[in-house]
């Protein structure tokens, strides 16, 4: 047994004081005679051996009585299991780091676990009472994590801790305690607390943490025994393009992070706040399941589309926001020297809503025109003349698609000047006369390329029947991805990645003679294709996690400034002015994080509105980054092992497995005796009234 404060022990030399008062106590007795002498003797000699008897119980419960009082004072306790020192009242720092990323909403015995540790945190707080130097840290990484105070206001503050966005590694947990205790203690002897559900996806590599042997750490695990969440995964359309007033189809891939099955699981679309379609999935543990939507729009423009699922008590990902635009218009920009006498390119393009089709003779142009173009279509072009090579060679670094379809005669220098230099190289004339007998099959398309993969119905089992024959004007080399090739493998279209751009290369003239690719079911696809991917294509959502968004804004202003406004949520019309950067049409922004914003402020899932001097140039959808939303921890087996060796170290089994307070204290603190202490004063005390009240003689 020790004391905390062993000068209160000076306190037992106040046990002589009711044994010098028993000693001297010289009060004497007047002497009564009676004739019968013997009988009197009897009674007297009865009386006094009883009185003595009293004084000596009254002397023993007075020195008991002053003894447990001056060690209640002293504050005895017993010393802890490991041998630690008790610090609840020492100068080192307290500091408590509570998890309340959005996982902590998962439940147990019916309670989150954000409560419960805060009910723990708490609890423990009552064996610091006494100490000025508690901290307490949260997700939020606030201004008030810096602050070292005492009990009472960081139980006042625990009653206002809510769910934080902002999920945090443990390492940068540490090294944000580690730095304050040694601002305010750097003579070390801290103690650190971690309550957390030590989420895998979050929490970091933590074989990389290595801790000061000369501050205390303790792990407490907030884990139930059952992990289901099922979250949105990803968002996808069948066809990259939204046509209004027509059928459209969307994919949504949802994932179940628990180790049962989910069944019949009802997913709801909305379009623009209202119920669109339905499906319902049934989700294998740790599996996926995708559901298929059909949906139509009537207007062209953005619509804001969601995603929502009832799954508790996980709520945070239960709506995933997403952003359509109907059909956007690209730019089509068609020049020609040898135009098809069919005109192809124009009719795939003039007619349908979808494309802003302008064409004119290369000889013609302006080619200033090519700054508000997406792809450009260049057929049967003879020669390129040095200011048109300058031009499209900085349409394609800027970002633009260049589709290219040689004439029966092309002039292999300028060209080759100018496609050389994106690596496209080798080029030859094909000499041989154009007929039918030297006209090749192109080969089937890959199914697995890429750019095939919305063209074909994924349904169909066998191959192509027929594919076009063609004859090739020229050959080529050199670098670049093979779309359709001839069945000798020679190239027939290639498509090569060029700064910003890219550059599409055919082999043969859309003239009929040489022919019957244009006139073939897959010209058509394989043009809309091209112009689809020619447009950059907004992402239908963003994370906040990524840190940084790209927009395309055509008209985008050299020193304009962009906010970002919330506008899904009435009750948090928050607008920011991220960091932002312009750099040619494409805007950057850099999203703030939720320790950068003001106190008022909180990032919230939903739609935000892209907005410059008040007016609305996009609409954006912006959700939580999927990581929180995997329920898989860290076992107390696992964190032993990272921590194997660092005997500062301390990992409890779990919160709820028993009382943690009391198996701390016992541990690491030490059990202390005032309280028995007192109480045996005062039963002492009671004992002393009784004796005098009741024991006469």
């Amino acid at each position: 047994m020790q004391f905390l404060f062993p000068s209160f022990l000076w306190g037992l030399l106040a046990l002589s004081v009711p044994v010098i008062i028993h000693l001297f106590n010289f009060r004497r007795t007047k002497r009564v005679f009676f004739t019968n002498v013997a009988f009197l003797k009897a009674v007297e000699t009865q009386t006094s051996s009883f009185r003595r008897v009293k004084q000596y119980l009254i002397l023993a419960s007075r020195i008991l009585f002053l003894l447990f009082l001056v060690l209640a004072f002293a504050q005895p306790f017993l010393p802890a299991k490991n041998g630690a020192a008790n610090r609840s009242s020492g100068l080192g720092v307290n500091s408590l780091y509570l998890d309340n990323s959005l996982s902590m909403q998962n439940t147990t015995e019916n309670k989150r676990y954000l409560d419960l540790a805060v009910t723990k945190i708490d609890e423990l707080l009552t064996l610091f009472r006494q100490s000025p130097n508690i901290q307490l840290i949260t997700n939020d990484f606030s201004g008030e994590d810096q602050a070292v105070t005492n009990t009472t206001k960081v139980k006042d503050r625990l009653t206002s801790v809510d769910f934080s966005s902002n999920p945090r590694t443990l390492e940068s947990v540490y090294k944000r305690q580690y730095n304050l205790a040694q601002k305010h203690n750097s003579s070390a002897n801290n103690q650190f607390f971690w309550f957390s559900d030590f989420q895998k996806s979050t929490a970091g590599d933590l074989r990389k943490l290595k801790t000061d042997t000369l501050n205390k750490l303790f792990l407490v695990p907030v884990q139930g025994k059952k992990n289901q969440n099922v979250f949105t995964d990803s968002v996808w359309l069948a066809s990259p393009f939204i046509r209004e007033m027509q059928n459209n189809v969307l994919y949504v891939k949802v994932y179940n992070s628990g180790s049962e099955e989910v069944e019949k699981l009802p997913v709801k679309l909305f379009i623009d706040n209202a119920q669109a379609s339905t499906a319902s999935v049934n989700i294998a543990p740790n599996g996926s399941a995708t559901a298929t939507f059909n949906f139509t729009v009537k207007d062209k423009g953005f619509h804001r589309g969601k995603v929502s699922f009832d799954d508790q008590p996980i709520t945070f990902d239960n709506d995933y926001y997403f952003v359509l635009n109907a059909s956007p218009k690209i730019q089509i920009l068609h020049l020609y020297q040898e135009r098809s006498s069919a005109d192809y390119i124009g009719k795939v393009f003039d007619n349908d809503s979808l494309f802003a089709y302008r064409a004119y003779n290369a000889t013609n142009v302006d080619v200033g025109q090519f700054k508000s173009a997406n792809l450009i279509v260049m057929e049967g072009v003879e020669q390129l003349s040095e200011i048109f090579k300058a031009s499209l060679d900085e349409f394609v670094r800027n970002g633009g698609n260049l589709l290219v379809f040689p004439s029966e005669r092309p002039d292999l220098v300028s060209y080759s000047q100018f496609l050389g230099a994106f690596g496209i190289q080798s080029f030859m004339l094909n000499n041989q006369p154009v007929l039918p007998q030297s006209q090749q099959a192109l080969a089937e398309p890959n199914r697995q390329n890429p750019f095939f993969a919305d063209v074909f119905e994924r349904t169909t089992l066998q191959g192509v029947v027929n594919t076009p024959v063609m004859q090739a004007a020229w050959t080529w080399s050199g670098v670049g991805e093979k779309i359709l090739t001839f069945k000798n493998m020679q190239n027939f279209i290639t498509s090569t990645r060029a700064s910003q751009g890219r550059i599409y290369v055919c082999a043969s003239p859309l003239e009929k003679s040489y022919g019957n690719f244009a006139e073939h079911a897959f010209f058509v696809p394989t043009m809309f294709k091209i112009a689809s991917m020619s447009s950059k294509q907004e992402r239908t959502a963003y994370n906040f996690s990524e840190g940084s968004i790209n927009l395309e804004l055509p008209n985008a202003k050299k020193n304009a400034t962009y906010k970002l406004k919330n506008v899904s949520s009435p009750n948090n019309k928050i607008e920011i002015i991220p960091i932002q950067r312009i750099v040619g049409t494409t805007l950057t922004l850099e999203l703030p994080k939720s320790s950068e914003l003001s106190d008022n402020q909180v990032l919230e899932s939903g739609y935000y509105e892209l907005q410059l001097d008040g007016k609305t140039e996009k609409l954006l959808a912006l959700n939580h980054d999927n990581e929180e939303s995997r329920m898989d921890f860290y076992s107390p087996e696992e964190l032993r092992n990272f921590f194997a060796g660092q005997k500062n170290v301390t990992i409890f089994d779990n919160l709820l497995d028993g009382d943690f307070v009391k198996t701390f204290q016992e541990n690491n603190v030490g059990t202390p005796l005032w309280k028995y202490c007192v109480m045996l004063a005062l039963a002492f005390l009671f004992i002393e009234i009784l004796l005098i009240r009741f024991m006469k003689g």
